[in-house]
């Protein structure tokens, strides 16, 4: 008999309910934790309600990285029935998640654990495509093979409303975060080798700035994957992701494209108003 190859991830993912049910994918809940109590982002709290911790206390949340432990209990339970398990983890460089779940797969028959060096909808292309080669009856080995060569090829960018987020994070200055609100500097950023880094600085509104976002990504990304691709975002203003949808709809030709929320995990690093097209190259 066959074995049955299972999608596991940590909640960084951020794939919506209709992805999770079309890729099989089941989820690791990441603490956050707002001031003195832990929640669990996707359990019992989101983007909106780190939002509003944000607005209340003018403090950032911190996250927690997933104990070996909490790993090693959940790998059992989703190969209780003896199946082979893939689990997705948030970039090793943003996180201990994934050397906590290495750990904890060496006590768990059948588990292969993958570093994404990714995060948000990067991650989640990557599970999407994961699911694509179980269909095709692709092994696990085989699989574990092509993400090898996949995870360098994910476009995972977005361009930031506010630095207000960044400067509480320590990742920019006040000085910065003052002198791009003043300007209307919006950076754009992007993962590199797993991790974030600033690309390009555009210079006006939010519609003006993505719009040459995503005419850059088309100019620079000619061959790339189009089965589907993602506009991710956290609480954003629909007319800013109807317009990324739209410049997106007309500069690629993608099979699919779907609206992707980022959960409390990086919204609490972004603030609102990110926004970002995702994508995975050849």
């Amino acid at each position: 008999m066959e074995t049955k190859i299972k999608l596991t991830s940590d909640s960084t993912c951020d794939l919506t309910e209709e992805l999770m049910q079309k890729s099989g994918v089941t989820i690791c809940p990441i603490a956050i934790i707002l001031g003195d109590e832990e929640k669990f982002d996707t359990v019992n709290v989101d983007a909106e309600g780190v939002l509003d911790f944000v607005r209340e206390t003018g403090k950032l949340p911190k996250t927690a990285a997933t104990p070996a432990e909490t790993y090693k209990e959940f790998f059992k339970k989703n190969t209780a029935d003896g199946e082979t398990l893939i689990h997705f983890c948030i970039s090793s460089k943003a996180s201990s998640c994934y050397l906590n779940a290495v750990e904890a797969a060496k006590d768990v028959k059948g588990v292969y654990v993958v570093d994404s060096l990714a995060l948000s909808g990067g991650q989640g292309l990557q599970i999407m495509k994961a699911a694509d080669l179980i269909k095709e009856g692709k092994s696990a080995e085989e699989i574990i093979e092509a993400l090898k060569e996949l995870t360098p090829k994910t476009q995972l960018s977005f361009v930031v409303d506010t630095l207000e987020f960044l400067q509480k994070g320590g990742r920019c200055s006040t000085l910065a975060a003052v002198s791009a609100k003043l300007l209307k500097i919006h950076p754009s950023i992007y993962s590199k080798d797993g991790e974030l880094k600033v690309q390009k600085k555009y210079i006006g509104n939010m519609q003006r700035c993505l719009t040459q976002y995503v005419s850059d990504l088309a100019s620079e990304f000619k061959d790339y994957d189009k089965t589907r691709a993602f506009i991710t975002h956290s609480p954003a203003d629909k007319e800013l992701v109807d317009l990324v949808t739209e410049k997106a709809k007309e500069l690629f030709d993608f099979d699919e494209i779907y609206e992707t929320f980022a959960g409390s995990t990086v919204t609490s690093h972004c603030g609102r108003n990110t926004i970002g097209l995702l994508f995975l190259n050849k």
